[in-house]
Parts: C-alpha cells; structure tokens; sequence
C-alpha cells in the first residue's frame, strides 16, 4: 500500500496567519488603550472618581479569539446579547477568568442557560424574568448581578419598564435570595447634541439615587453610555460603559 506523505505547510502561509493575528492583537490593544485615556480624560473633567467607571466590553457577533486576545490586553468584563452565543464563547472560553455580562432581551424560556453561566444581567424588565433567574440560579453559585432595564425615552420599539414601574418591580428583586439589584441600565433614544445627552443621563442618575433611598439600600451601577454618549454618560453618572465597534472592529454577521 501506498503511503502519501503530507505536504507540510508552507512557511509563508503561517508566517502570514501569524501577522494577521499578531495586527488583530496590537489593533485590539491599542482600541483599549485609547479607551481607557478617554475614561481617565473624562472622569477628571467631570470630577469622578479614579477608576469609578467601568469598561464592558461588547462582544457580541465577535469571535472568541478576538476576545481572548482582549483578555490578554487586561480586559475582563465581556457583554452579550444573545443567550446561545453566550453560552458557546463561555465554553470555548472557559479556561480564562471572565466576568460574563448578559445585556440583551431575555425571554422567559431562556433565563435558565443565562442564570447557569451569567456573572450580571442588565435587562430585568419584568419581575417573572427577575423571579425565573432567582430560582433557576445554581446554590454553589454567588447571586446573580442584576440591573433593571429602564425605559428612559418610552421608546416602543425599546424594552424596559417606565420611571413608574420601576420601584414596585425593583422591591420584589430584592426579596429574591439568589439575586442582588445592582442598580439601573439604559439605552436612551439616539441624540447627538451633548447637552441633550446629559439631561438624560443626569435625570436617570437621579432616579437611581431616588431608588437607593426608597429601597433603604445602596444600589452601585449606572449601566449607560456607548461609543457615541460616553462623555455625557460620565458626566452624567455612568459607572459601566458599554463599548463594542470601538474595541474590536466592525462585527462580523
């Protein structure tokens, strides 16, 4: 019998995938790094404490390589929206200690697999999404970051519960044992004028200090602000960002 020997690779073929993988990673640093100064910048200006906001970096439809690579630069916080993408990249990923961020719509049907692997989840717009992660949440696990979705511009197309819900909603959550209220999230309506920008975040702000004293507790996180209102999300009292594009580039669908 015939025996075919393997051709091996070509040098230049692997001397290519290594640039490309060696530019995605200096392109990935350097997004961070400028990331980074503009959190710095903008929380001098604003007169925010040192490291008072938090970089989440948004993953979604990135592959996991791209997020190793960022793992590697120092970032740790990772945001997804789509529950099966999630738990794949949590596989894939599971040898590296990532703080794992659900901040897309959840329906009711989907809770179980978020509330295995989920470190936080910014989008509690209903009280049976809060109730079905409370008792769908491992007892070896700690309990489940949560931030209630609020719907700031009454946007129709937009999920999250109105100002009006909110406190009602917010006292049942905090009953449940397995979950901790960490605070509010929002996606305000796109506006490019800044001082716009602020009055929202600032009334939002507002209502999470409103909330703290009517829960008697003190609630931590502001989840606002994306590449095109994180001045005004820090002005305004951010204390996570969320940033996708502007880390790893265009996503790939």
């Amino acid at each position: 019998m015939l025996v075919r020997a393997l051709s091996p690779v070509p040098k230049t073929i692997t001397t290519d995938i290594y640039a490309i993988n060696l530019s995605y990673m200096t392109q990935i640093s350097d997004n961070l790094q400028t990331i980074g100064a503009k959190l710095k910048k903008y929380s001098l200006q604003y007169n925010r404490a040192e490291n008072s906001v938090k970089l989440l970096a948004v993953s979604k439809k990135h592959d996991s390589t791209k997020i190793r690579e960022a793992y590697e630069c120092g970032q740790r916080a990772f945001g997804e929206n789509y529950v099966q993408e999630l738990w794949d990249k949590y596989q894939e990923l599971s040898d590296l200690d990532i703080e794992w961020h659900f901040i897309g719509p959840l329906q009711s049907n989907k809770t179980k697999k978020i509330a295995e692997i989920a470190d936080w989840v910014h989008t509690i717009d209903r009280l049976k999404i809060a109730q079905r992660l409370n008792d769908q949440r491992p007892e070896n696990l700690d309990p489940l970051s949560v931030c209630i979705q609020l719907n700031i511009s009454g946007e129709e197309s937009k999920s999250g519960l109105s100002v009006d819900e909110v406190t009602n909603v917010a006292k049942e959550i905090i009953k449940l044992p397995h979950l901790t209220l960490r605070g509010l999230m929002v996606i305000p309506a796109p506006e490019d004028d800044f001082d716009k920008q602020l009055d929202v975040f600032a009334k939002v702000s507002a209502i999470k200090e409103a909330l703290s004293l009517e829960l008697g507790i003190e609630l931590d996180t502001l989840s606002m602000g994306m590449s095109n209102d994180i001045e005004a999300a820090i002005a305004g009292g951010s204390t996570m960002v969320r940033i996708g594009t502007a880390i790893f580039g265009q996503r790939e669908y």
